[in-house]
């Protein structure tokens, strides 16, 4: 696909929305039940899962609390997804080269 097609790179809230309703799926859970205990309206959860609203930090931590998984584990997800779409290969760690040096030793 061409650079200038839209359609070449998924957009971040449509992925981090699909991991979020996989993750619920999965769980066998319904929108209602997530978005009461998220403290979330089911409305707004809704279109947050079909990749329509871009979602708060304080939102996807609310909403992955009520799934019970953190929130590091979605975006790792959505990152892994993004990539493929990329054709990209993610190593499992940061590299030294990329890391500030206070972090490394």
């Amino acid at each position: 696909m061409a650079a200038t097609d839209p359609t070449a790179q998924p957009l971040l809230r449509r992925e981090i929305g699909d991991v979020l309703r996989t993750v619920r799926q999965q769980q066998r859970r319904t929108l209602r039940e997530v978005s009461s205990q998220a403290q979330v309206s089911l409305g707004y959860l809704s279109e947050v899962e079909r990749g329509q609203k871009e979602a708060s930090s304080e939102l996807l931590e609310a909403i992955t609390g009520a799934l019970g998984v953190p929130l590091w584990f979605v975006l790792r997800e959505v990152s892994d997804r993004m990539a493929a779409a990329d054709r990209a290969l993610v190593p499992d760690t940061v590299p030294d080269d990329l890391m500030p040096v206070a972090l490394i030793g």
